[in-house]
């Protein structure tokens, strides 16, 4: 915006002399009473005591003819009387004299104190001085810029400012501006950027336009040259978020060009902080993100295998059976096409073998997913400042068939895909996570949680990052070191199924959401492009 839109300056138009009088408050020392303000000067004041308070009270009430009839340039007078007044529009003006100097031949030196009252808080006071010079018509205040203000120079105006230029009053984690405060109180920096955050990250967030204001001395072209009073907001010391520019624009321009729904969250394992969230616009519910309840799939194999191995039930090298179906209970379950005879956990956890991990479902106790489970956030709550979100849901089977289906992610269990990145920064970390929006924390931590142990979490990330490696993941095997698990996961009739991919990079963890995609190959390949731009 610039200075002289800024400024909104009112030029012109004569002020309400009944309403400026009941505004001014005049304060003189001594001598003759002033008339009355509006009152026309004819032949100037017999004394320069008389010229310098008759002048003093009638700017003091606004009354710009008065005023400059009282000076030796009436037009320049004028002109200048009536811009400040209508463009600071004061409540209140107060002008006292301080002293009038003994006459220099036909000159006098009159000093004042001028005191601006704009408002609660805003009240501004100086002293200035002027002189009264005598012509063939009395005596009169000789005009200049500075009678106005000691500052003042010719070609320069007084300005009230009521908002500075957009300064940052959010900044990502690396120091960019991510909410501006401004002029139209706080709006994003980039229209584009972290929408399903904007609303909290701008809750958190300090405006500075509520009490900003300031009169400042400007040149011709509206350039501010000094803040004479105030402040616009300048001063505003931003707060910091935990999200990443560059990570939100990975992550948006990663779901962008798929042409299913997407969605994307990412967290840093070692901290827990929000580094992004993104979904398409195909997306049709703002809170899929953070509190939508899906079915993980395979994904919930995770769980699964800590649950196994803390068990004791089996290790990573130990033979399991992975044959293309098996009943299980009154339940039949069979993998994508894929049987693998006798292999390894490690194997059947690569290549997501159902029928693996639903006869370790069935051996479980019955709490031993619940269990697992909430060793990675899934039972936990966490209250974030702005935001809504549940992490999922799993609660003990309610029959023996149930427990076979949780164990591969459908049954009743629920995740949403802020849950599902938290599980993925739980791996990576080896410790509970506490997600935050803020630099400074502010999460309330309602259900806590604690992480399996490392005994476990060891073998699981060799396994996840075998999946990458060998084994339904592939896709991200040239991505870096990425470790992961995929998920596809039916509902409704199960004629249609939800693809997913859980895992992390680095310390980047992230889940990765695809309503309807009926495949994990379209989530791998969301995630390979969201990495790739994270280099």
């Amino acid at each position: 915006m610039s200075p002289a839109a800024k400024k909104g300056v009112l030029i012109g138009g004569a002020l309400a002399v009944v309403a400026i009088v009941a505004a001014a408050v005049v304060v003189l020392a001594g001598g003759s009473p002033a008339p009355a303000p509006g009152r026309s000067a004819q032949a100037g004041p017999v004394d320069p005591g008389s010229a310098a308070r008759r002048y003093l009270a009638a700017f003091a009430a606004g009354d710009a003819d008065s005023a400059s009839a009282l000076t030796d340039a009436p037009q320049a007078a004028l002109s200048a009387v009536r811009d400040v007044w209508s463009t600071l529009k004061p409540r209140e003006v107060s002008a006292k004299l301080d002293k009038i100097g003994t006459p220099a031949g036909e000159r006098a030196a009159a000093s004042y104190t001028l005191t601006w009252t704009f408002g609660p808080g805003r009240v501004w006071s100086y002293p200035g001085s002027f002189d009264i010079v005598r012509g063939p018509d009395g005596w009169r205040v000789h005009w200049a810029p500075s009678v106005v203000h000691p500052k003042l120079q010719a070609g320069q105006r007084l300005v009230a400012a009521t908002a500075a230029s957009d300064v940052p009053a959010v900044l990502d984690r690396d120091g960019k501006p991510v909410v501006l405060s401004g002029a139209g109180g706080l709006h994003p920096a980039d229209d584009q950027a972290f929408p399903l955050l904007r609303s909290a990250l701008t809750s958190h967030a300090q405006s500075s336009s509520g009490d900003a204001f300031a009169v400042e001395r400007v040149d011709s072209s509206g350039k501010n040259l000094e803040t004479l009073f105030g402040h616009t907001g300048a001063t505003l010391k931003p707060v910091t978020s935990s999200v990443s520019t560059a990570v939100q624009t990975a992550a948006q321009s990663a779901v962008d060009g798929y042409r299913g729904k997407a969605v994307l969250v990412a967290l840093q394992p070692s901290s827990g902080d929000v580094l992004a969230v993104a979904q398409n616009s195909r997306v049709d519910n703002a809170a899929s993100a953070f509190s939508g309840q899906y079915a993980p799939g395979s994904t919930f194999k995770i769980v699964t295998a800590t649950a196994a191995l803390e068990a004791g039930l089996v290790t990573v090298d130990s033979p399991v059976a992975c044959p293309l179906t098996d009943r299980i209970g009154t339940r039949t379950l069979s993998n994508e096409g894929f049987g693998l005879g006798t292999t390894t956990l490690h194997r059947a956890f690569a290549r997501s073998c159902n029928t693996t991990f639903g006869r370790l479902a069935s051996q479980l106790p019955s709490d031993g997913l619940v269990k697992a489970a909430g060793q990675y956030g899934l039972n936990a709550d966490f209250d974030l400042p702005g935001l809504s979100t549940e992490l999922g849901r799993v609660d003990p089977p309610r029959s023996a068939d149930e427990q076979v289906e949780d164990g591969i992610g459908q049954g009743t269990v629920q995740v949403s895909p802020f849950g599902a990145a938290v599980m993925a920064a739980t791996v990576a970390s080896g410790h509970a996570i506490t997600p935050r929006l803020w630099a400074d924390g502010g999460t309330t931590v309602t259900t806590p949680y604690s992480a399996p142990s490392g005994s476990v979490l060891a073998p699981l990330r060799t396994m996840m990052r075998e999946v990458v490696t060998g084994g339904t993941a592939t896709g991200l095997a040239h991505s870096g070191t990425v470790f992961g698990k995929t998920g596809t996961a039916q509902f409704g009739d199960g004629a249609e199924a939800h693809g997913w991919f859980v895992g992390y990079r680095g310390d980047v963890a992230f889940s990765v959401f695809l309503e309807g995609a009926n495949d994990s190959g379209p989530a791998v390949a969301v995630g390979a492009k969201f990495v790739a731009e994270l280099r």
